[in-house]
């Protein structure tokens, strides 16, 4: 059947249809994550007005509706006419794309936004959107609809502020979930918050009863930032390290501390857009923090004639930093911001924490001597784990001998079909290997609770038969060795026992491949298993319950009698290999649960991981205390 293809086949997108048409070309994706992301364009905007001096406050509400409303006290969206366009100033900028004062017209120095679309995109993919100007005296108004101005530009009242309230409610016909969630929501304005010394932003939740309301105002900016990164870690020395300058236009400012864990944070920002994938700007501070510190620890002799240099590895175990720099044209590769490409960013950020790092360590000899202290422990550890990959390695290239003895791998050699069970215990992981299906399942069973890996160097982690049994049957390596394009299973599940250890493994798990083989998350590679909590009888028939309401569901239709058979399952061993197959591994029946995380979160994440599993009992006690009454909602995190 053919299909003609002419003239009339070729659709031009009018203003802002192409942004409806294709929005997850604008905002990344209509998901969660997208629909937050709509928020912040518009806080964006409000932060460049107090980049550029002129605001002080950002106000933003989630309202009854779920339509949100940010207000600031910046200088307002110009009114006037604009000429080019013969409409206001302000329907220019909400209704037509690539509008606005980020393109060399001089009204910001520095600024966010999505490549200065954000404004006209937020209203293409909302139903409804007002926006109030409060400028000269006067309050002027226009409304939207799905991105077309409804209203003209009118003065509805006197005002002696000035400022800009946007009042957006997304479109629930484009994105796939539009109830706004207060924590993410929270996360990113703190962070927004540090990120701009002396700002004030307010949350406001008003769809409930009583309004929820959370205020962040940090005078000492990312200083603060590290110090709220390093909370329920013991730091190993008192105040962080703060570098800042201008070079060639490039604004830099850094601010670090060590703690005494293992684990690297380093968080990288581009007029205050995070960059999870780093670029120049990161680049310039790992080659400044590894110079710098190699040749304190040669003059002052830490470090032997005969001794190799640190590495950057070794000088970053437990370092918290965060680096930022402002400036006028970023270029950054890919459309969501990831990494930073601008060549002046390495060498402004590499000059700047140079000078004032070296000043800092002549300064403050105690504290210099702690971290290369430190650094060399990493160094040494860093050796004995090379020697034990190296090990691993030789293993692998004697290829029949490569596979640990307790895994009983699938057939099938299409990383795509393939799939690999992390069991608890040897019992259930008998009962897994006889109910599987050969072809495409492979059964690893691992004995007890694994290392805690946020306590541990890497080669006390590698001498763990349990961890080295996971490395060497995905088949990735990890760390600098990491290599997705080896991994022999396209869905890792874990599956444990739904009681507080098998909860407590799930996380242990977690944590490993969180820390030390990150992109098997990102990539949607990683789930955790859903086994069954009851088994009731009646009458020959049976039926499964995953949660204490579906129980009672069954039982409210059964009847609630005594000829009904309840068994609550201890665990997977209480299984045989039938029922664990019809209730868990059937791919037809079984549920499970995808295992995400989000780049704009990623700090937030570390200090979760860093709370619950660190040595610190106190920040643990304090957020379980906290977040106790959401534990339902936990496993639903994505």
């Amino acid at each position: 059947m053919s299909k003609e293809y002419g003239a009339d086949q070729i659709q031009i997108l009018e203003g802002l249809e192409a942004v409806r048409k294709r929005p997850g070309m604008y905002i990344g994706s209509t998901s969660v994550r997208g629909l937050h992301h709509l928020v912040y364009e518009i806080v964006d905007n409000a932060v460049d007005e107090a980049l550029a001096g002129f605001c002080t406050v950002i106000d933003v509400s989630i309202n009854q509706d779920n339509s949100i409303t940010v207000i600031d006290n910046g200088r307002g969206v110009p009114v006037e006419l604009n000429e080019k366009k013969g409409i206001s100033t302000v329907e220019v900028v909400y209704t037509i794309l690539h509008a606005g004062g980020k393109f060399g017209g001089g009204a910001y120095k520095v600024s966010g936004g999505l490549h200065g679309v954000g404004a006209s995109v937020v209203n293409a993919l909302s139903k409804k959107m007002e926006v109030k100007v409060e400028q000269n005296g006067h309050i002027h108004r226009q409304c939207y609809e799905k991105g077309k101005p409804i209203t003209p530009l009118e003065v509805i009242g006197d005002s002696d502020r000035t400022g800009t309230t946007v009042t957006f409610l997304p479109d629930d016909t484009i994105f796939e979930e539009t109830v706004f969630d207060f924590d993410t929501l929270k996360n990113r304005l703190r962070e927004m918050a540090f990120l701009t010394k002396g700002i004030k932003i307010i949350l406001r939740d008003k769809r409930e009863e009583e309004e929820k309301v959370r205020e962040f105002h940090y005078e000492g900016g990312i200083r603060e930032y590290v110090d709220y990164l390093n909370k329920g870690k013991e730091v190993l020395y008192p105040s962080v390290i703060y570098c800042e300058g201008t070079i060639n236009d490039v604004y830099v400012e850094v601010a670090m501390q060590h703690n005494d864990g293992y684990n690297e944070g380093c968080y990288s920002f581009v007029n205050n857009i995070t960059t999870p994938e780093g670029g120049t700007h990161l680049a310039g501070f790992k080659n400044a923090l590894t110079k710098t510190f190699n040749d304190y620890a040669r003059a002052q002799k830490f470090l032997k004639e005969n001794e190799q240099n640190l590495t950057g590895e070794d000088i970053r175990e437990g370092l918290t930093a965060i680096i930022s720099v402002k400036l006028g044209e970023p270029q950054f590769e890919g459309q969501t911001k990831q990494k930073l490409g601008n060549s002046e960013a390495r060498g402004a950020v590499d000059s700047v924490v140079s000078e004032q790092l070296t000043y800092f360590l002549e300064q403050n000899p105690n504290v210099a001597k702690l971290i290369c202290e430190k650094a060399v422990l990493a160094q040494r550890a860093r050796d004995a784990a090379r020697k034990a990959r190296d090990l691993t390695r030789r293993k692998n290239a004697l290829d029949g001998m490569s596979l640990p003895g307790k895994l009983a791998d699938c057939s099938d050699r299409d990383p795509k079909n393939c799939e690999i069970y992390l069991v608890e215990g040897d019992s259930a992981g008998g009962s897994a290997k006889t109910a599987r299906s050969r072809a495409t399942q492979a059964i690893l069973p691992l004995r007890g609770k694994i290392l805690n890996v946020e306590k541990a160097r890497l080669d006390r982690i590698l001498s763990s038969q349990e961890i080295r049994a996971m490395i060497t049957a995905f088949g990735t390596g990890i760390s600098e060795d990491f290599d997705i394009s080896k991994l022999r299973y396209h869905k890792i599940i874990i599956m444990t026992d739904a009681d507080v250890d098998g909860a407590h493994i799930d996380t242990l798990l977690l944590t490993f491949l969180y820390r030390f083989m990150p992109e098997l998350i990102k990539q949607g590679y990683v789930y955790l298993a859903t086994p069954p909590l009851y088994k009731i009888e009646k009458n020959k028939k049976v039926w499964y319950a995953y949660t204490d309401e579906e129980l009672n569901n069954i039982l409210t239709e059964i009847g609630r009698d005594q000829n009904n058979k309840i068994q609550r399952y201890k665990g997977l061993g209480e299984m045989d290999p039938e029922q664990l197959w019809e209730t868990t591994m059937d791919p037809e029946k079984r549920i499970l649960k995808k295992v995400c995380m989000n780049d704009d979160a990623m700090s937030e994440l570390d200090l979760t991981f860093s709370i619950l599993m660190g040595d610190d009992v106190e920040p643990r006690r304090d957020f379980i205390e906290k977040n106790a009454k959401f534990v339902k909602d936990l496993d639903k995190y994505c």
